[in-house]
């Protein structure tokens, strides 16, 4: 049995609570956001709580990156969110599978495409990942695009879809645009265009070459979701100090959610499970939210591709 020699005594080390800018820490602050129902309970995915995390889709293995990345401190300092978000795109970016979801969807009809004709086209499952293999998707004369992957007066240096311009569609064809159809409001409703059929694969033979890829999902087959855009929970670095007269509360982000009804996306997301995480081409990293039912799933933004706060705040400084 070990007996203290004399002199001996106990040693403790504390060490400095991690803070992380654009949220707070402190459980009562919590408590409060919780209780006037600033959010929607302790496992909202705007917390940080090991339960907001999970919902949000962080994986455990991002977690402990982050933690191994920061280490530990004596005194307090603040961590920068977006050491988290970088840990988290990481490790989804070699482990999500990726699929095709259009969240604002504009409907584009390929005149000279078949009416009845239906077809098969390969994706790749993951880029960072050959062993995850490919999957079908199915492609018809009438899709979705993005909305915002179209302009009818394009500045310069937009790329994407505009009238006469000519892009490729994922893994599929080269599209050009030909028609805008509007409705009794002035509004873009439809888009006409034609397809090349001789770049299946989304090459040319002739070697031509285009400067934008999108992504789409056929109209007759898309799953419609429910899309939930998260950001941050307050505006400012640090709301734990806000001027007198304000409280943290004053600062939270009016925009932290965005919730998007309409969505669509292709057929394989219909077999995902609660929990399941997969990037969105060319949008983000998304979480299959726990409240999602049969044929009512509900899609949470984990982090997107890139980090949007970089360039807001070297603005405000």
């Amino acid at each position: 049995m070990n007996t203290l020699v004399d002199g001996d005594r106990p040693q403790q080390i504390e060490f400095a609570r991690l803070n992380l800018n654009y949220t707070v820490m402190s459980k009562r602050k919590l408590l409060q956001l919780v209780q006037q129902k600033h959010v929607s309970g302790w496992n909202d995915p705007r917390m940080p709580t090991i339960s907001g995390l999970r919902r949000r889709g962080y994986t455990p293995e991002s977690i402990r990156d982050f933690c191994a990345r920061i280490g530990v401190a004596k005194k307090e300092n603040v961590i920068d969110v977006a050491q988290l978000e970088h840990s988290v795109r990481e490790d989804l970016n070699r482990r999500a599978p990726r699929v095709m979801a259009v969240l604002r969807p504009l409907k584009i009809v390929l005149t000279n495409y078949p009416e009845d004709r239906v077809e098969e086209v390969d994706v790749i499952n993951n880029p960072e990942d050959p062993s995850a293999g490919t999957r079908k998707v199915p492609f018809a004369r009438v899709l979705y695009i993005e909305r915002d992957d179209f302009m009818e007066n394009p500045p310069k240096k937009f790329f994407r879809l505009s009238p006469g311009a000519e892009v490729r569609l994922r893994c599929a064809y080269f599209i050009t645009c030909t028609d805008v159809v509007k409705g009794d409001g002035g509004e873009i409703v439809e888009l006409r265009g034609t397809y090349d059929p001789a770049t299946r694969g989304g090459d040319a033979p002739d070697g031509r070459r285009v400067k934008a890829t999108l992504h789409w999902v056929s109209v007759a087959h898309a799953v419609p979701v429910e899309v939930r855009l998260y950001d941050r929970l307050f505006s400012i670095e640090d709301p734990e100090n806000v001027p007198e007269g304000r409280t943290f509360i004053d600062t939270l982000n009016p925009r932290s959610l965005e919730v998007i009804g309409a969505a669509q996306a292709e057929p394989a997301v219909a077999a995902l499970d609660v929990e399941a995480r997969v990037q969105f081409e060319r949008l983000g990293y998304f979480c299959v939210d726990s409240d999602s039912r049969k044929g009512a799933l509900v899609f949470n933004r984990t982090v997107s591709l890139r980090d949007a706060w970089a360039k807001i705040s070297q603005k405000t400084r």
